[in-house]
């Protein structure tokens, strides 16, 4: 697979996590929050992800890997003011990461 299309195939399998997220939230939260806010979250969520070590961390028993949404959501709150980008409260984000998590369990249950 070339370049180009890793990009496609990553632009593709966002679209499908942002659709997961916008039908797990609630409807206040959706109104709140345009696409381009929740594709944004979902970046910075991924680059929290990486520089914490999650994505390195050892599932427990059950397979799961504990994420601390309240630290991922200041993160991404963080960054976001910082890059003007917008001001999102800890609730929404928290929110919004949960759905982005679930999305992975449910496509592991496929």
């Amino acid at each position: 697979m070339n370049f180009e299309d890793e990009l496609l195939q990553d632009a593709q399998e966002d679209a499908f996590i942002v659709s997961h997220i916008q039908r797990a939230l609630p409807e206040d939260v959706r109104t709140r929050l345009a696409e381009e806010d929740l594709y944004y979250i979902l970046d910075v969520a991924e680059d929290y992800f990486a520089e914490s070590g999650v994505l390195e961390a050892e599932a427990d028993d059950e397979g799961f890997v504990d994420v601390d949404l309240d630290a991922a959501a200041r993160y991404v709150a963080e960054k976001a003011k910082a890059e003007k980008q917008g001001s999102y409260s800890l609730d929404d984000l928290v929110l919004v990461i949960e759905a982005q998590l679930s999305y992975g369990e449910e496509i592991e249950a496929q």
